[in-house]
């Protein structure tokens, strides 16, 4: 599926009209379901859809990796249904706690049927060695740019990325919506970790159920490990966004233990607070020349050495 199209617009520049083209993202309808239950339908960039199934499972509190059976993919006329299947206490809670959404864009908390639920805690992020300097911090915002093929194509998609001490940025995603770039980039850093292998990719334009027990997941297959509220693979590095910083986001990134989180626009009142209460260094505005720190800046030194434990 195309993530980009050409398509002819009119220009008023300089006092006068001009014809000519515009690249724009494409945006598709995709279903989130799990055991054969449609759960959400976001509308988001079709690429990177095992990632996006995996991360929402996880930012969402829906699925540890270990619960998660199968991923399948399935293309339609009218969108794409992501079909997981669970096993283990998963299916159970989901079912306590059923609710469906259906936003414009990613919607964060859309459909959300309880104050209690919109304003759920987040348990503190695990424990971290992690330092990074000043100059740190404004390299990898700097970086961002260079990760973001579709949006220089566009100047219209959101990214996530993944930034480590001594590395760089090791992970990048983009999407049309803020938040599902984030799911994605989550689902990124699960399926590089260890226990993951990646397993044939089988497109398919039919739109019959998926069965479970059948094709393995596209994308990811996921070995058995300890289940964990927090599932601690952004706790050595920081995240990236290119978006304002709102308290859902604030929660989706305390599930993968991101301990500093590095935003290009400002955060909400309510997602330093939360930020706060997670233990995570949330620094927003952040340009390659300066940022601004909101919670727990012993993380960020002015000296030119950084340290991780």
């Amino acid at each position: 599926m195309d993530l980009r199209h050409s398509l002819p617009r009119l220009a008023f520049q300089a006092g006068r009209l001009t014809e000519g083209t515009r690249m724009l993202p494409e945006e598709t309808a995709v279903a989130i379901s799990y055991n054969g239950t449609t759960q959400a339908v976001m509308m988001a960039t079709p690429a990177d859809l095992e990632d996006f199934a995996l991360g929402f499972s996880l930012t969402e509190g829906i699925a540890a990796p270990d619960e998660i059976d199968s991923i399948t993919a399935v293309e339609t006329d009218r969108g794409i249904d992501l079909q997981i299947w669970l096993v283990g206490p998963a299916g159970d809670r989901l079912a306590a706690r059923r609710r469906s959404m259906a936003g414009p864009v990613g919607c964060g908390l859309c459909g959300i049927d309880s104050l209690d639920e919109a304003l759920r805690a987040v348990p503190p992020v695990p424990p971290s060695g992690l330092a990074l300097t000043a100059a740190q911090v404004m390299a990898a915002i700097a970086a961002l740019p260079g990760h973001q093929p579709l949006h220089d194509a566009t100047r219209a998609v959101h990214a996530a990325a993944f930034w480590r001490p001594g590395q760089g940025i090791i992970a990048a995603r983009e999407d049309v919506g803020r938040h599902n770039a984030l799911d994605k980039l989550a689902g990124a850093l699960v399926c590089g970790g260890a226990g993951m292998v990646r397993a044939s990719t089988h497109p398919t334009g039919s739109d019959e159920p998926a069965r479970r027990g059948g094709s393995p997941a596209v994308g990811c297959v996921l070995a058995r490990t300890e289940p964990s509220t927090v599932y601690p693979k952004a706790h050595d590095g920081a995240i990236i966004l290119t978006s304002r910083v709102s308290i859902d986001m604030v929660q989706k990134c305390a599930r993968i233990g991101a301990a500093v989180v590095i935003a290009v626009s400002a955060p909400t009142a309510h997602a330093v607070r939360m930020a706060d209460a997670a233990g995570i260094s949330l620094i927003g505005l952040a340009r390659p020349d300066g940022f601004e720190v909101f919670t727990h800046p012993s993380r960020i030194s002015t000296q030119e050495a950084a340290h991780v434990a």
